[in-house]
């Protein structure tokens, strides 16, 4: 990671880091137009995700976990703006209160669920990533930390839409299907 700093009162301030890609991601969905916006709005859609053999001794007791957390890069995404209009919204929010996949650190999570361990391969479903993504983590989705169901939600407590899949908004050249 390379830092730097504004003044001599101001923190470290990262201008660049690198990460592995340890996997790729296969799923049905070529594009992202048409890909489920979000795992839980991707019922029954199946994935696999192969993990590279310098990585595969990190698989090792992941089999007992029903479902896990992929950490991607979103390598299909615009460059973002700090305002977006959600997919779920229609008024214009700030991206870090939105999933929105077009961000100033272009980083994607979904919490699939994990349906065997196959060697290198991982057989996902609720897979809501374009074929072809670059896995940058896997974890374990625990629900003792990873579930507050009573947690507020910001603007999306209000959401009224049921979209389910997405459109070409957030890709470079699809700055023209936001509602």
């Amino acid at each position: 990671m390379t830092t730097t700093t504004d003044s001599q009162d101001s923190p470290l301030v990262p201008v660049e880091c690198r990460f592995p890609i340890i996997g790729v991601v296969h799923s049905p969905f070529r594009e992202p137009p048409g890909t489920p916006i979000q795992p839980s709005r991707a019922s029954g859609a199946e994935g696999v995700v192969q993990v590279y053999a310098p990585y595969l001794d990190g698989l090792r007791d992941l089999e007992g976990f029903e479902r896990i957390w992929l950490l991607y890069w979103l390598h299909r995404a615009s460059t973002g703006s700090l305002l977006v209009t959600p997919f779920l919204d229609p008024t214009p929010r700030g991206v870090f209160a939105t999933r929105a996949p077009s961000r100033p650190a272009p980083i994607g999570m979904s919490a699939v669920r994990l349906r065997q361990v196959r060697g290198s391969f991982l057989d996902i479903e609720g897979v809501d990533i374009v074929d072809g993504t670059p896995l940058l983590d896997i974890k374990p989705y625990v629900p003792a930390f990873d579930s507050y169901p009573r947690s507020k939600a910001g603007w999306f407590d209000s959401a009224k839409s049921k979209r389910r899949l997405a459109d070409r908004r957030f890709q470079p050249e699809g700055r023209g299907d936001q509602p």
